[in-house]
């Protein structure tokens, strides 16, 4: 099952007319027809609302909600509301209230506050989706279900203890197994009996706050059961929900590079991703890029929802600046170039109290339709109208991926040495940021894709590596593709177990190097690195990498290592290894990357430009869309590579032709 079919991208967002009375309603929808918003999500917080006390269930609001969304001729994406608690349930329950890291547990407030090992939240969780999914499954207006709402946290109470240790058996199976995955000789950790063992917080493993841990591996797997006991609580609603509709797609709202959950152990279990996108304003326009391509991953490259995204600011943060001019059309307008299929807000009218209500929404409170950011939502419902239908479904045909692990981000971070200033969202950015600055397409993959339809295969600190990977890289270098590894890569194993053969483990023959020692420096510390054609510099890690088959493509330039290798390429089968031994600065990983492109033939045509931002989508019927975004202020002058119809404007433009991108401007370009 996919994303619902519609005759147009849909438009709109999160709707909460529960916390206003009937005269706002009114308001609302006739401002949402004047800004051509479609659908609408409701329902999200709303338990409290449709369950006001244990053996009460009250549907009138929501009926009239749905009612009134369909004879408006809209749509709805329709909530669970499991994910904030009602407060008799916390009260009547106390165990659901989650226990945190420093081992308190928490009384009632806020949201996602529930222990996801409860039974008392698991069983009225699902029956809340199941009365829902029987009332409203034939309902006109219903398009998609959302269950729960942006999954997050941990608990590390007596429930999920126990719940951790029956995790752990089906894992390991005996606790030989277990004692030689965590390496439980070291500090006379060794484990008699499965009650022995404690989740790993500040009372135990952990000293200054979560990442500091004394075992990897104990911390390492309770990561990976708290994002299963999160899913727990997912498929455990979807299957209720399924129980009388088995046909409407179900969703849950992700957020991107989000540390906690390991988002490819859910994704088989979503219908259709959808994420939710809040990068900071100052950040480049790759970070919500990264964000959008791998929520395509997450479902073979199929096209994902945009669920919530800000028309104006955020209220979060300690400092929330504002959209300019022109931006909200252009982040809008990248999510369907990186393959959204909606294009949805967080909120459609500000909230009157509590934390949310300086966020921004599409109406504010005074309800106004003429002020500037209402006034972009409307245009851009407007152009959305006119595109159609004509991007949904469609794919992206990249040749390049990059591997993205959360495995390795968590065993990364949580490891001793050698230096805890690396952070592995950055450096997978860094290489991201240089492939798309470039012109390329990236697929963000899991470890365990197929890596047959690539020709690039991008996998910076990939710490961890499992079992048979090494030989899918080869293969792929063999039969003429390139693998680009980094600094920290295939260190341990899927346990966090360092490898007990040369750095870096079982990719040291294909990467045709060894490496023995490495040095770590404050990141004020910078150290020259020398590519021939590009003097750069580089930070934190620098490993000292000796050949063994591998040719040096750049040299360090300081310090007892000077002169020795930064970066290597090494020749296999028709293809190239590629490894960069430290943390190049971003010009570097530029000028690699670049290189490892054109031996493919995989710079875009207009990767000279570095404001403009290219993306390209193929449609079911086999129809070449090609977006051009410009993320500078200034017009941006480019050349036609092709002839093309713009589908915004009705232009056509033919090969050769000057093409001009207005500040802040974006081309859909069809080509011919």
């Amino acid at each position: 099952m996919t994303a619902p079919r519609t005759p147009k991208v849909p438009y709109g967002g999160d709707y909460n007319p529960e916390q206003w009375p009937q005269e706002v309603w009114d308001d609302d929808h006739r401002l949402f027809t004047r800004a051509g918003i479609d659908t609408l999500t409701v329902g999200v917080f709303s338990w409290s609302l449709t369950q006001p006390a244990p053996d009460t269930y009250d549907f009138t609001v929501l009926d009239r909600i749905l009612d009134r969304a369909s004879a408006e001729g809209r749509r709805v994406c329709l909530a669970t509301g499991t994910a904030a608690l009602p407060p008799w349930l916390a009260k009547r329950h106390p165990e659901v209230n989650r226990t945190d890291f420093e081992g308190r547990r928490h009384r009632y407030g806020q949201r996602h506050t529930f222990c996801p090992s409860s039974p008392a939240y698991r069983r009225l969780a699902t029956a809340m989706a199941g009365r829902l999914a029987e009332r409203y499954a034939e309902h006109p207006a219903l398009l998609a279900w959302h269950v729960n709402n942006e999954y997050g946290g941990a608990c590390y109470c007596e429930l999920c203890a126990e719940a951790f240790r029956g995790w752990l058996r089906e894992r390991h199976g005996t606790l030989d197994a277990l004692n030689d995955a965590w390496w439980t000789t070291f500090w006379s950790h060794r484990y008699t009996d499965w009650d022995q063992i404690e989740p790993p917080s500040a009372l135990t493993e952990h000293w200054r706050g979560p990442d500091h841990t004394a075992f990897q591996g104990i911390t390492l797997d309770y990561q990976r059961f708290m994002t299963d006991a999160l899913l727990g609580c997912f498929t455990a609603e979807k299957e209720a929900l399924r129980v009388h509709d088995p046909q409407t797609p179900v969703t849950t709202n992700f957020m991107g590079l989000y540390r906690p959950l390991d988002y490819h152990r859910w994704a088989p279990h979503l219908d259709f991703a959808s994420w939710d996108s809040y990068p900071p304003l100052d950040a480049p326009p790759t970070r919500a890029a990264l964000g959008h391509d791998l929520m395509r991953g997450l479902k073979d490259g199929a096209p994902f929802w945009l669920m919530e995204q800000t028309p104006s600011t955020t209220a979060c943060r300690d400092v929330n600046p504002l959209r300019g001019p022109g931006d909200l059309r252009l982040a809008t307008w990248q999510a369907i170039a990186h393959g959204a299929d909606a294009a949805l807000y967080f909120q459609m009218r500000a909230s009157r109290g509590a934390c949310e209500k300086y966020h921004g929404a599409v109406i504010g409170h005074a309800g106004r339709d003429d002020t500037r950011v209402f006034r972009e939502v409307a245009a851009i419902g407007a152009e959305l109208a006119g595109f159609g239908a004509v991007s949904l479904g469609a794919r992206t045909p990249a040749r390049t991926a990059l591997l993205f692990d959360w495995d390795s981000w968590w065993a990364l971070e949580i490891s001793d040495g050698p230096s805890r200033l690396v952070r592995y969202p950055d450096v997978v950015h860094a290489y991201y940021r240089a492939a798309r600055a470039a012109g390329a397409d990236v697929d963000v993959v899991p470890v365990t894709a197929d890596l047959t339809p690539y020709d690039v295969v991008l996998a910076p600190v990939l710490h961890l590596l499992e079992d048979g990977l090494a030989d899918r890289l080869e293969a792929l270098v063999r039969r003429g593709g390139t693998l680009l590894a980094t600094f920290l890569t295939a260190r341990c194993d899927v346990h966090d177990r360092a490898f007990l053969t040369d750095v870096p483990g079982p990719l040291a023959p294909l990467l045709g190097i060894r490496v023995d020692e490495w040095d770590a420096r404050p990141e004020e510390v910078v150290q020259p690195v020398d590519l021939g054609e590009l003097r750069t510099t580089a930070r934190l890690v620098f490993e000292i990498v000796q050949p063994r088959g591998a040719e040096p493509v750049g040299t360090y330039g300081a310090d007892f290592y000077a002169g020795t290798p930064a970066v290597t390429r090494h020749a296999v089968g028709a293809g190239e290894a590629w490894y960069v031994a430290t943390a190049l600065d971003q010009p570097g990983v530029d000028h690699v990357v670049r290189r490892v492109l054109a031996r493919h033939d995989l710079l875009g045509p207009h990767a000279g430009h570095p404001a403009v931002e290219t993306a390209t989508r193929v449609t079911p019927d086999g129809t070449r869309l090609l977006f051009l975004l410009n993320h500078a202020p200034e017009a941006a002058g480019l050349t036609a590579h092709a002839d093309a119809t713009d589908l915004l404007t009705g232009k056509r433009v033919e090969r050769g032709e000057p093409l001009t991108l207005d500040p802040l401007g974006v081309a859909v370009l069809r080509l011919q």
